[in-house]
């Protein structure tokens, strides 16, 4: 793929404002698709307040951040997608929600475009399937925060085609400057099947007094040298996404270490989903 890109992004939550960010921030025109107008305004405030966060880090200059800004556009409608070369969707870690968004963009795209998806964990191939070019379809997995984290999962069905992983590989390692890991279209992909069973079990042990939350991420943060602990981590992900791609991966593989403990399951009921919520496992910093 040849800079620069015309590059849509469809859903402007944490994860599809990260990723409009950073393809803005490689030089790509970007356009933010949202559901409404009031998901839009969030999509637009959270590209800005991240990239004023990186003026404030010294991580951009204040030029360079409105640059960056001047790049995005954010609207409604999906037809505008016609002109994109590749369109990254973002939206909820649901199958049928991203198949329904996936079979209506293609519909518009030029031949020639790629569709991608952000799943943590849905099969690449049952996405595939809801457009006319699953040849050209192909598994982005950014991880959170996306301006951030320097690696990408890159995730082929059975019928991506090789000029398509080409494509997709050069985007995410040239343009972007991400580490590309190839991961099979399995339930979890590489990150997620390792580290999902950890997060739900630091949840079984919360769940049946071994200890408290703070004991438990304090215990693996300093006495494994983690960063965070896992459940200070499953509050940064968004507790119904651990869930979700609990339910994914258990519904592949049937292993009980897959299947999300009631507590999880109670607290996205209660809508207790950690950061994006204020209140998960911990307090948010903001709330606390």
């Amino acid at each position: 793929m040849s800079d620069p890109l015309a590059i849509g992004v469809l859903g402007g939550g944490l994860m599809g404002s990260g990723i409009a960010e950073v393809c803005a921030r490689a030089g790509h025109d970007v356009l933010l698709v949202e559901a409404d107008a009031s998901a839009r305004d969030g999509g637009r405030d959270r590209v800005a307040a991240s990239v004023s966060r990186a003026v404030e880090r010294g991580k951009l200059t204040s030029s360079e951040a409105q640059q960056v800004l001047g790049r995005i556009r954010v609207g409604l409608d999906l037809d505008a997608c016609a002109d994109r070369d590749l369109v990254v969707e973002a939206v909820t870690e649901r199958e049928d929600v991203k198949a329904t968004v996936l079979a209506r963009v293609d519909k518009v795209l030029a031949d020639e475009a790629l569709l991608a998806s952000n799943t943590s964990s849905l099969p690449i191939m049952r996405l595939a399937a809801a457009t006319s070019r699953p040849d050209r379809v192909i598994g982005l997995h950014f991880f959170n925060p996306v301006p951030v984290m320097p690696v990408v999962e890159v995730v082929t069905a059975l019928t991506t085609s090789n000029d398509t992983l080409s494509r997709a590989e050069a985007f995410v390692r040239d343009s972007l400057g991400k580490h590309v890991v190839r991961a099979s279209d399995r339930a979890g992909f590489v990150v997620n099947a390792m580290l999902v069973p950890y997060l739900l079990s630091a949840v079984r042990m919360l769940e049946s007094g071994y200890a408290t939350a703070r004991d438990i991420d304090e215990g693996m943060r300093l006495g494994c040298g983690h960063p965070m602990g896992p459940l200070a981590l499953c509050d940064l992900i968004g507790l119904d996404t651990v869930q979700a791609i609990a339910e994914s991966m258990y519904a592949e593989y049937k292993e009980p270490l897959y299947a999300p403990p009631p507590l999880l399951q109670r607290m996205t009921d209660a809508g207790l989903l950690g950061r994006k919520s204020g209140r998960g496992f911990h307090p948010s910093p903001a709330a606390a």
